[in-house]
């Protein structure tokens, strides 16, 4: 039986005392190897036998992902550098100086780092001598970096190239491993699907959103706590899928901290209502969250669901909720038809009078025109002066006022 209890040594974390001797240990080998390194060379036997006294030490660490990353990075941005210098290298020799691609691939590799190798390549006497002569300065320059990178690791390039090329296959194995664990877990995340539905979201979203989790879950899991794997992915898969329901599941969405909020506050509501036998107020609901009211209305406000304006309506469902929502922008037709009118009965008014005092006033009012005019701007358009229209205007406005005519448009007055 697991022990859960605060004294289970897989929850008390490594011993600090033990973890600092180890590491002095480490340090102690990896100062010893460099001085070897430096002393007698990288592929020297007794340099080589202390890094395998470093390798068996360093594998005791029980490192974290975040950590190992960053060890593999730091090699693969050696490995990087010396590649680099080998295309220099390989440029020039296959390239310019048109030594065969398979001579080049045959005597190079374990060279790299051998000064007296270019010196063998000029002294064949090929067609491609003449140039690598020329081009020795570059040569050389590019060697001599590898041979730094070489010094400053402690470690051959042949040997640093091995490492790599293991370590690639240690995260190709590694991949396959995550994958085969997380098609092996699939079932759990139905299962746990299940749960979730009708929140808002399609069922088969909701089990990719849980498969996201359940990947997450897989990089992260450390067996050597002792726990299952399906107890730890449980809880990531959860959180994956109720995130998701959050984020999508609404028309209009609602920040997580907020959706948690909205959750409490639905859950106490149902509680109340099963105590007291009625829903309950904002006041009573903001006594027992400990909230303001100002706020719990708030997010009673928030929690409302929005509805599509093409709900049906009715039993025969012939109409939609949008047709009895009020258009401020829409003139009623009570207004429509009583605008129709009054231009009806404009029109006929004017029509009583002559043409010529009928167009002052359609100008000086703006009657079925873009704008009013000044009466400069209709003296203009007759040839007169201001005066003459503004006695035209009078006349006009006199006979409208005779009750004879007025009485049309007094209507629409007491309708105001």
């Amino acid at each position: 039986d697991e022990d859960d209890s605060d004294d289970d040594p897989l929850n008390a974390g490594p011993d600090p005392e033990k973890a600092r001797r180890r590491f002095l240990e480490l340090r102690e080998l990896y100062e010893k190897c460099r001085a070897a390194a430096a002393r007698n060379g990288a592929g020297h036997a007794r340099t080589r036998k202390l890094r395998e006294q470093i390798a068996e030490h360093f594998v005791q660490f029980k490192l974290v992902p975040r950590f190992t990353d960053r060890l593999v990075g730091n090699l693969r941005r050696v490995v990087e550098q010396i590649r680099a210098q080998e295309r220099i290298i390989m440029d020039v020799c296959v390239s310019q100086a048109r030594m065969p691609r398979k001579d080049f691939i045959t005597s190079f590799p374990d060279n790299e780092t051998d000064l007296k190798w270019l010196d063998k390549q000029i002294r064949v006497g090929r067609e491609y001598s003449k140039v690598l002569e020329r081009r020795r300065e570059e040569i050389l320059k590019a060697q001599t970096r590898l041979i730094g990178i070489e010094k400053s690791g402690g470690i051959g390039i042949t040997d640093l190239k091995e490492i790599n090329r293991q370590m690639s296959i240690g995260e190709a194995k590694a991949r396959r491993a995550k994958k085969e664990m997380v098609e092996a877990n699939l079932r759990l995340v139905i299962s746990i699907a299940k749960k979730y539905t009708n929140r808002g979201l399609q069922f088969l979203d909701l089990i990719q959103e849980g498969n996201i989790g359940l990947m997450k879950a897989v990089d992260k899991f450390e067996y050597r706590r002792g726990y299952k794997f399906s107890t730890y992915a449980t809880w990531w898969i959860r959180q994956a899928i109720t995130r998701s329901i959050a984020d999508q599941a609404r028309t209009i969405r609602i920040p997580v901290h907020m959706i948690e909020t909205i959750n409490k506050l639905n859950r106490i509501s149902r509680q109340m209502l099963q105590e007291m036998g009625r829903e309950p107020t904002p006041d009573e609901l903001a006594q027992r969250m400990e909230m303001p009211e100002d706020k719990v209305r708030k997010v009673l406000k928030i929690a409302k669901e929005p509805i599509s304006m093409e709900t049906p309506i009715g039993d025969d469902e012939d109409s939609h909720l949008g047709d009895f929502i009020e258009d401020p922008n829409i003139d009623s037709p009570v207004d429509s038809a009583t605008m129709e009118g009054l231009r009806e009965a404009t029109r006929s008014v004017l029509a009583g009078l002559t043409p010529r005092e009928a167009k002052v006033l359609r100008m000086r009012f703006g009657i079925d025109m873009n704008t009013d005019h000044t009466l400069e701007e209709v003296g203009k358009q007759f040839d007169v002066t201001r005066e003459r229209i503004r006695q035209i205007e009078a006349k006009a406005l006199r006979k409208l006022r005779h009750p004879t005519r007025s009485e049309t448009l007094r209507s629409f007055l007491d309708l105001e």
